[in-house]
């Protein structure tokens, strides 16, 4: 993604460095969105703080990364096909080594549309591992017997106790992958991708040509010679168009993730497809409802790829190639 000449291999290994190094480090914030953009009805939780307490509270620290094996196992070839598509494209659309701004925009259209293969299983997963934790937090507890209140005899000590349902098993991206191909087959695993297509493909026209405009604000000229821009200026840069496409797209993130649900929680809507889940959170929740989430993701998104323009500019694929030789 940066301005300077690197390799494919190297630009593969700095995509699933920065990739791994991101997720890890914003996941937590990425499972408040999802559980944020999914409340319908009843509000389990006020805001991201209050989301991420309450995790930690009922779940435990590691709550808070549910869904990260998923993510961390397919990031590395998500960005790999998105990078690569990005170089291809914007290499075959280049007239003498320059390349329009209408150039930058089908190329990353092109790297967005390329990446939908990998993105929608590896979100139709993560997103079901993330929301267990809502739903669990929004089913009714069962008090105990409200006798030791009441005045009256005590109860007998030898009364067995109330029997308590036993909480549902915590689902599992195997279970989850083995029963979406078993009842629905491959496409089960691919639901949503419609609407994984229409956030992903102008989050890449958006990302790409701003970060790129962004970047070269901080390029200077020796002779006929283009300097890099300093590491500051691909971070900042990296962190502010991530950012920008982050929330221009929020409204389709929230339409794919309402669709990519399994489980919904009680009074909670299911969707028929992209349409009619528009209509419903339109009518139901209000155009506010379109944004549930925005400042997770942006919070989710600046690091990742300020993260990713660091890799870059600090050659670590370069290094790696240039230690197996």
């Amino acid at each position: 993604m940066a301005e300077k000449k690197v390799s494919l291999p190297a630009k593969l290994i700095n995509g699933g460095v920065a990739g791994l190094v991101g997720v890890t480090c914003v996941f937590p914030i990425d499972l408040a969105k999802t559980r944020l953009q999914n409340q319908q009805g009843v509000q389990v939780y006020k805001g991201m703080m209050d989301c991420l307490a309450k995790t930690v509270r009922s779940e435990g620290y590691f709550g808070c990364y549910r869904g990260a094996a998923v993510n961390l196992t397919l990031v590395t070839p998500e960005k790999a096909i998105k990078l690569a598509a990005n170089d291809i494209f914007r290499q075959k659309l280049s007239k003498d080594g320059h390349l329009p701004l209408w150039g930058e925009v089908l190329a990353g259209c092109g790297a967005g549309t390329c990446q939908v293969v990998v993105t929608t299983p590896m979100e139709m997963l993560k997103i079901q591992l993330q929301d267990a934790g809502r739903l669990a937090a929004q089913r009714p507890v069962k008090a105990p017997t409200q006798a030791a209140a009441a005045p009256g005899p005590a109860p007998s000590l030898v009364a067995p106790p109330p029997a308590q349902p036993n909480p549902p098993p915590r689902p599992s991206a195997t279970g989850i992958t083995v029963k979406l191909l078993k009842t629905r087959g491959l496409a089960g695993l691919y639901r949503g991708a419609g609407a994984t297509l229409m956030r992903d493909v102008p989050f890449s026209m958006i990302y790409f040509p701003l970060f790129a405009n962004l970047n070269a604000l901080g390029q200077e000229r020796v002779g006929n010679v283009e300097v890099q821009a300093p590491f500051w200026q691909s971070f900042v840069s990296g962190c502010a168009a991530g950012s920008v496409a982050a929330v221009a797209v929020t409204p389709l993130d929230v339409i794919k993730t309402r669709l990519q649900t399994l489980q919904k929680g009680e009074g909670e809507d299911t969707y028929r497809g992209i349409i009619d889940c528009t209509r419903r959170i339109m009518r139901r929740e209000g155009p506010a409802a379109f944004l549930k989430g925005a400042t997770c993701r942006a919070l989710v998104i600046a690091p990742l790829f300020g993260i990713a323009q660091g890799v870059y500019f600090l050659g670590v694929g370069e290094t790696l190639l240039g230690l197996l030789e």
